[in-house]
């Protein structure tokens, strides 16, 4: 396989002698040969006054979302029913956050971005809803009777709204992280992650109320309708906005570029809208909705899940193919890092022969032999940054430097 420019060339500067290892299929005698670091320092991050406006930004964001859902959840439900509406909206993150980092293990994004992205749908994206939600619900009022604003509010307004400010996190970090940002993957975590947040805080908002309303048979009811019965539907949704980012990530066609996002905001809006629509028709029809629509995309978005992680697996094994040949790596070393099954034991056969260091030192380098595909794979589609270059000889750096690490060798 060749890169479609010469901008895209393997770097020249090999190493003098080149990588040779021999893993077993039983994964107990991998035997190193010798391997010479690569006489490229990394490139030290700087922190400058950009890096503290952003940050306070983010700081003061997040505190006046906070603020607002405060004294929103606050006026409505009170101290004691807030406490336990927050402990029940808590069970359901043990079922959607593993789930998506699972599917993020072949080439995981950092933990920090993770977390501001369940933060930011949990207190931005959750206060601004909250906010053209009640608006859009009051201006309805006005003009018509409340059963009817009630619905037009749930089904087209409340859609629009929330797909919009949830997608608007994982639109933030293609611009502005294209480092981190990989494709239909990266996509699916982000709004993932997003989603989850967001459907924390609006269960607490529904738990409460339900819990004023009728005490704990209420609250039972709606804690098995929205915490079991359907704990993915607002990643279900979201998703597909990031699946439309991570097309346009890996594209060089710019109508594709603009039209994947969109594409994939206006289904997720439509999905919303038709779960919207059956929780207010209620009873029957909501359980004939739930059954023959919500399942079956259930059902689709799970084998969508399965086959891009194993899809990723694939891709990295390709991209890595070239630094194989090329000596930065083994072809068993491409092998196994294309397979979750084969990292596992490499994992085990790391700690059994170097302890926690040489099991760091392996997770290290299965991310960065991970990132490194991946950054091959935009390079590959001319959809790598000018940095591309530099941060590929980094990686190579990492791979070789942690390589030595976990067979035992001094770092050159």
């Amino acid at each position: 396989m060749t890169a479609p420019n010469p901008d895209h060339r393997l770097p020249t500067a090999a190493p003098t002698q080149q990588v040779r290892t021999a893993w077993s299929a039983d994964v107990h005698s991998y035997r190193p040969g010798h391997a010479v670091q690569p006489g490229w320092e990394k490139a030290s991050s700087r922190r400058g006054l950009r890096a503290w406006v952003i940050g306070g930004l983010i700081v003061i964001g997040f505190s006046v979302s906070a603020l607002v859902l405060l004294a929103e959840l606050g006026a409505h439900l009170g101290l004691v029913t807030g406490v336990l509406a927050l402990l029940c909206a808590v069970i359901p993150l043990g079922i959607v956050i593993p789930t998506f980092l699972w599917l993020d293990r072949f080439e995981a994004e950092p933990t920090r971005y993770l977390v501001f992205a369940f933060l930011w749908g949990a207190l931005i994206a959750a206060a601004l809803a909250v906010v053209f939600n009640t608006s859009a619900l009051a201006v309805f009022e006005a003009t018509t009777d409340p059963t009817t604003a009630l619905q037009t509010t749930a089904v087209v307004i409340a859609p629009v709204v929330e797909e919009g400010v949830k997608g608007l996190l994982v639109l933030f970090v293609w611009w502005f992280m294209k480092r981190e940002f990989d494709g239909v993957i990266d996509g699916m975590v982000y709004a993932g992650m997003v989603a989850a947040g967001f459907a924390f805080t609006e269960n607490i908002s529904y738990l409460g109320e339900a819990f004023q309303r009728g005490g704990g048979q209420y609250l039972a009811a709606t804690f098995v309708l929205r915490c079991l019965f359907s704990p993915f539907a607002h990643p279900m949704f979201t998703c597909l906005t990031g699946i439309g980012v991570g097309i346009a990530a890996t594209t060089t066609k710019r109508w594709l570029k603009v039209l994947a996002p969109l594409a994939g905001y206006c289904l997720a809006v439509l999905a919303h809208s038709m779960w919207n629509l059956s929780a207010t028709i209620g009873g029957q029809g909501m359980i004939a909705v739930y059954l023959l629509v919500e399942v079956p995309i259930f059902i689709a978005f799970i084998v969508l899940v399965v086959v891009a992680r194993r899809r990723e697996g694939q891709l990295i094994g390709r991209f890595l193919s070239p630094y194989a040949a090329a000596g930065w790596l083994s072809p068993a070393e491409v092998a196994m890092l294309a397979s979750m099954p084969r990292r596992r034991e490499a994992r085990i056969w790391a700690r059994t022969n170097a302890g926690k260091p040489g099991l760091a030192a392996m997770r290290s380098f299965q991310d960065a032999a991970s990132e490194l595909a991946l950054l091959r794979r935009r390079m590959y589609h001319s959809a790598a940054d000018a940095r591309a270059l530099e941060s590929e000889r980094r990686l190579l750096d990492a791979i070789v430097a942690r390589r030595r690490e976990f067979i035992g060798l001094p770092v050159a």
